[in-house]
């Protein structure tokens, strides 16, 4: 999704209103409850919060110009890896094998048997369409953002196919976009 990404993508950014802003921040509450003790430092309410629009129907949530959050069309809200790697409990965590790390770091899709073979791990109750991160096998960080296809159930069921559509990875566009002019 950010692999050629850069400013240039960005179609307009906007100044939300208040109302806008607390519809944000709810969303982004309500998805990731471990960051609620810390969303008023995060995105602090006397501040001006931008929206940028981007190609492919793409928003980024911008606070003193970094990118903290992002979604496609009307989805939940993710945060960029630069955020995960400061909050790193606040999302659940799918973890593939080593074979599978450097085609997520390609920007490739994460196969359900990647996940599901040895060295792969599951959050058991993760269900379809949830933003998730991916983990590498005896790594600390997390090297991609995804939203899953299928439940963490009918991974483990299916095990052929597509598990997880790969969003954001280490070194992609969005990563090396440190901050938006």
């Amino acid at each position: 999704m950010f692999k050629k990404f850069t400013q240039e993508e960005i179609s307009g950014q906007n100044q939300v209103k208040a109302s806008v802003q607390r519809k944000i921040r709810q969303s982004i509450a309500d998805e990731y409850p471990d960051l609620e003790p810390i969303l008023d430092e995060l995105l602090p309410k006397k501040s001006p919060l931008i929206v940028a629009k981007c190609q492919n129907h793409v928003n980024l949530v911008v606070m003193n110009n970094v990118p903290l959050f992002f979604n496609v069309r009307e989805g939940p809200y993710m945060p960029t890896l630069r955020l995960l790697h400061k909050y790193p409990t606040i999302m659940k965590k799918f973890t593939v094998d080593r074979g599978a790390i450097k085609f997520v770091l390609a920007g490739a899709n994460i196969m359900c048997p990647g996940l599901t073979s040895p060295g792969g791990a599951l959050d058991e109750d993760v269900p379809a369409e949830a933003p998730v991160a991916i983990m590498a096998e005896g790594k600390q960080h997390a090297l991609a953002i995804g939203f899953t296809k299928l439940s963490a159930k009918d991974i483990k069921a299916i095990n052929k196919g597509i598990g997880v559509d790969n969003m954001h990875y280490l070194n992609d566009g969005l990563w090396k976009t440190l901050t938006l002019n």
